[in-house]
């Protein structure tokens, strides 16, 4: 039943996702928000753990001949061609105003066509049975504190399994919604008009984007996933809505990404922001606020989409993992980590949103001085880095560029009069960590920089040297670096590694195990060498990763090279924040080729 994972479909509402795979089944669908137990899982073990199938009626299921969003928006379309007829499903889920509600129309676009709808609700990740009833003609599943209710319009159904013929122009719409156990049934949904406002909502919302380059549709299908991951009650963005699709097929490699990383999320905010979307900025920042609180000098790498400090790590045993990938694991014990980097990636976000005409917040500036502060106490400190280790912690090269990035974005703040503070102290400091990393964490002899204090091996975020600033993109280090890590970390395909494995052996991360190409570290390739003139080379290696993207346009957070297909949670948000910027990138490559009198 389970597929590849670049073959499954993204459906959300702004608070929750679910996938759906190519032959009409969804497979993963959590309610009522993206870090919710599953009710549909059998993404990460069989049938018996949660599925919801609607397609022609066949002894094996078949895949959808044809399916696309509709236009710019989250809806999806898949059309069968049957030997009696064409038959189409419309999935979606409506921006919410209400419960979440899925919603799937079923119609017969030409002859007649056998349709077999098949639900199995499996609560609490897989694990439990709901009941079943049947009043007024609705269906009622309900274990614990959850409710799931179905209506079908065009039809009666009486259980959770049927099998009915639709001639030419007959359509039936499904609804699930979802509430508490304890609260009346929803209202009944008019699916025509919903979809009509799903519709317009996503074509409203992408009209804000300024970027309207070569690689636009790849653009745009990225800022409605990055926009699909947003939560939209607080502003949070979780890195992707699945749990433990392996970064390694068959290995312990599977995390749990349905959280907001504060790294992840300042990222993809600074980029909405270069694409025009400050709406998304506004509420982010407001949500940074609230879940640091009174505390930033105890910052957490990443908080639930509400804010929540406790993510438990647990592992499910019920459920076998994709391709048999184990553990399953829900929350996530990195958040305990840590991570120095993530102070300069608030910042820049912060600085960008400030320089971007983002209205000032006095609970920002006093933000800004409190994160400032706690870079200068803990800079010297190893950490566990950008990839979240679980190995000794490390003096790393790109969390000390990071810190350095933090206090030259605050500097530049005070002196812009967004917040105050010992200035002096923090540009003094700024080219201390400065000198340091450029001593320490550079092999002359070998004219790159390493990833971490003392180290020979490179580390793909070495990318972030030139990208953040910290040394200009025609410094012989840099261009060194560059081609340093592009001759010993890529692939065949020239995508990159985020850093050396080690197979069975675990390596400086702790695990045992590979990985494959990371994508985001890719198109940051991509962007280093726009930035140090080889277009061409970027060019090519950008449109080498979108011609991997799925037919849908998405991607997830790695590439593995030997199988040939995508692995790792899906989608992914960091991935389509490097389709954004990667064209951005190119874009400015060209504007200053222009602008030096080269054409191409």
């Amino acid at each position: 039943m389970t597929g590849r994972i670049e073959d499954y479909a993204l459906i959300g509402d702004l608070q929750t996702a679910a996938l759906a795979g190519p032959d009409g089944s969804i497979e993963w669908l959590c309610l009522p928000r993206f870090d919710s137990p599953a009710v549909c899982a059998a993404l990460l073990g069989t049938e018996a753990n949660g599925y919801w199938r609607i397609g022609p009626t066949a002894a094996s299921p078949p895949p959808a001949t044809r399916r696309s969003y509709r236009g710019t928006s989250l809806i999806l379309d898949s059309q069968w061609d049957t030997s009696t007829g064409v038959l189409s499903v419309t999935d979606f889920m409506p921006p919410r105003e209400g419960p979440p509600r899925l919603v799937r129309v079923v119609e017969a676009v030409s002859g007649t066509v056998s349709v077999t709808f098949d639900l199995s609700l499996r609560f609490g990740y897989g694990s439990t049975t709901p009941l079943v009833t049947w009043p007024d003609g609705r269906m009622h599943a309900v274990a614990g504190p959850d409710a799931v209710w179905l209506d079908a319009a065009g039809i009666e159904l009486g259980c959770p399994r049927a099998q009915f013929a639709l001639h030419a122009g007959q359509r039936v719409a499904f609804t699930l919604s979802w509430e508490p156990s304890h609260t009346p049934p929803p209202d009944t949904l008019n699916t025509g008009e919903a979809l009509e406002a799903t519709e317009k909502f996503w074509a409203s919302w992408i009209a804000d984007c300024t970027y309207h380059g070569p690689y636009r549709a790849a653009v745009v299908r990225s800022l409605i996933t990055l926009k699909a991951l947003t939560y939209a009650p607080t502003g949070g963005l979780v890195a992707a809505p699945t749990t433990s699709l392996p970064e390694d097929i068959g290995g312990i490699r599977n995390w749990d990404y349905r959280y907001v990383w504060l790294r992840d999320a300042a990222l993809v905010m600074a980029t909405l922001l270069r694409t025009g979307y400050r709406t998304e900025a506004r509420a982010w920042r407001a949500w940074l606020v609230r879940a640091l609180a009174g505390d930033p000098e105890h910052l957490q790498i990443m908080y639930g989409v509400a804010g929540e400090r406790t993510l438990p790590e647990t592992e499910l045993p019920w459920l076998a993992g994709y391709k048999n990938s184990a553990p399953v694991r829900i929350g996530n014990a990195a958040t305990a980590q840590w991570q120095l980097d993530v102070y300069g990636e608030v910042l820049e976000a912060l600085y960008l949103a400030a320089t971007l005409g983002l209205e000032p917040d006095p609970s920002t500036s006093v933000l800004l001085t409190r994160l400032a502060e706690t870079v200068q106490a803990r800079w010297q400190e190893p950490d566990e880095g950008i990839w979240e280790i679980r190995g000794p912690r490390q003096q790393f090269v790109h969390s000390k560029v990071m810190a350095w990035v933090a206090l030259d974005r605050v500097v530049r703040l005070a002196e812009a009069g967004h917040t105050q503070g010992p200035v002096d102290q923090w540009r003094q400091l700024r080219n201390v960590i400065h000198d340091e990393v450029c001593t320490r964490g550079y092999d002359p002899v070998r004219n790159t920089f390493t990833q971490y204090y003392g180290s020979q091996e490179l580390d793909a975020a070495l990318l972030m040297i030139p990208l953040s600033g910290f040394l200009p993109a025609d410094d012989r280090r840099v261009i060194g670096t560059i081609e340093a890590v592009q001759r010993e970390m890529a692939t065949p395909e020239g995508f990159l590694r985020r850093y050396p494995t080690e197979g069975a052996t675990p390596g400086v991360d702790g695990l045992p195990g590979d990985e494959g190409a990371f994508l985001v570290c890719s198109f940051w390739l991509t962007d280093a060498l726009a930035l140090i003139g080889r277009h061409d080379d970027a060019q090519l290696l950008y449109e080498r990763l979108l011609a991997h993207s799925s037919d849908l346009g998405l991607l997830a957070e790695e590439w593995d090279p030997r199988r040939q297909q995508h692995v790792g949670n899906y989608p992914q948000a960091l991935t389509h924040l490097g389709v954004v910027d990667g064209a951005l990138a190119l874009e400015r490559a060209h504007q200053a080729l222009l602008a030096a009198g080269e054409t191409r």
